[in-house]
């Protein structure tokens, strides 16, 4: 088993489309990615076991599972809970919850020069991560680097698209990171007009679970598998017939020139 200074974790995360994993141990990191969505209840356990196949270790060996408790996708941070919770009581060991948005933001610092250099030179420029709700909405979050270490700045928060639009033009989103980008241009237009630096394609990937997770391990986070817990943001999952015609009348409206019709 790994000494306690080089942990063997397995951290995972299911909030996106894509099932994100990865393996630490003796000091080098094994990052993967599978299908997530309907699939993930299904793929993630397999990916996980061939993971440690690859790496000659065993599920004896791990002595903690990091898992992204959102915000996301409603069944697949159930799906990251149920699975690092019944892992973590079957081995008898701790689990690590990680926060999705700050993996993005991992992400994008380990992925995006500039970004990187940024967070460096200011401790109080605060990375944005806007990342895709559906239903015409968007998780958002703002956290700091701060002497080698994240900081939250804004926890995270549910924003419809006019508050999105609101933000943009108020030229205060500086540093951006997330799915929003890609799923929203029109919407985020704004920001590079703004010279804002932005990273769309940063995602909760392996690596940056697995920084996030030896952060969590070296601060003494580990807790109880009783305690794997979602993050939800959301109250309502789905919206009524309704609401999505007043939204798709409200859009309109907007495109129009804000009259509707």
């Amino acid at each position: 088993m790994s000494s306690s200074a080089a942990p063997c974790l397995i951290a995972l995360d299911t909030a996106t489309e894509v099932v994100h994993l990865a393996l630490c141990e003796g000091g080098r990191v094994h990052a993967h990615a599978v299908g997530g969505g309907a699939q993930a209840s299904v793929s993630t356990l397999p990916a996980l076991n061939a993971v440690l196949a690859q790496a000659d270790l065993a599920w004896s060996d791990v002595q903690a599972i990091a898992f992204g408790r959102g915000p996301g996708a409603f069944t697949g941070l159930r799906t990251s809970c149920a699975i690092a919770q019944g892992l973590a009581l079957g081995l008898g060991i701790p689990v690590l919850a990680l926060d999705t948005l700050l993996a993005v933001a991992e992400a994008a610092r380990q992925d995006h020069p500039d970004i990187e250099q940024a967070l460096q030179l200011d401790a109080h420029a605060s990375l944005w991560v806007l990342q895709d709700a559906r239903m015409s909405e968007v998780y958002a979050a703002s956290f700091r680097w701060v002497n080698g270490r994240w900081q939250a700045d804004q926890a995270p928060v549910l924003w419809p698209l006019a508050h999105l639009r609101e933000r943009v033009a108020s030229g205060q989103l500086r540093l951006v990171a997330g799915s929003a980008l890609l799923a929203y241009p029109d919407d985020v237009a704004g920001l590079a007009e703004q010279g804002a630096c932005l990273a769309p394609d940063a995602r909760p990937h392996g690596r940056a679970l697995a920084a996030l997770a030896q952060t969590a391990w070296a601060a003494g986070e580990a807790q109880d598998a009783a305690l794997a817990l979602p993050l939800y943001v959301r109250d309502k999952v789905a919206q009524t017939t309704a609401e999505r015609t007043a939204e798709r009348t409200a859009e309109r409206a907007a495109t129009a020139g804000g009259v509707a019709p």
